[in-house]
């Protein structure tokens, strides 16, 4: 389970990449700094939901503590590669890398952050929950 959770993982990182792209590429040339990485904020959160539910059920984690776990290895993963490719390979200052995190300059990245934390557990609870049929 860990190791397909790490595989899938990687699988989310491409994902960063192609909204990163689409923020640099298309949202910056046509809106404010502010209003470009709320947007995809908000994109990246809900292509990490939408992939990571799907990934989940390939995971398999048998009991929502693993789903925690799961969730918990994305979210370590991903700040990993934030903070240390995001310093040592790109160059970002540490000042820039934290701005990220100020919600009252608009930044929402918390948000991608906490869809990365809880989706294989929302997964889980959603797959595993019995099925009542009302007639």
């Amino acid at each position: 389970m860990l190791t397909r959770g790490v595989i899938a993982w990687f699988g989310l990182l491409v994902l960063a990449f192609a909204n990163a792209a689409f923020r640099e590429g298309w949202l910056m040339s046509r809106l404010s700094d502010r209003a470009s990485h709320a947007i995809s904020s908000v994109t990246l959160s809900i292509a990490i939901f939408l992939a990571g539910w799907y990934a989940t059920g390939w995971v398999a984690p048998q009991s929502r503590q693993q789903a925690w776990t799961v969730g918990s290895i994305w979210l370590c993963l991903t700040l990993a590669f934030e903070f240390l490719a995001g310093h040592y390979l790109f160059g970002r200052s540490w000042p820039v890398l934290l701005a990220d995190y100020n919600v009252l300059a608009g930044r929402l990245w918390i948000l991608v952050l906490l869809t990365t934390l809880a989706t294989p557990v929302l997964a889980f609870i959603w797959h595993t929950a019995p099925v009542t049929r009302q007639f």
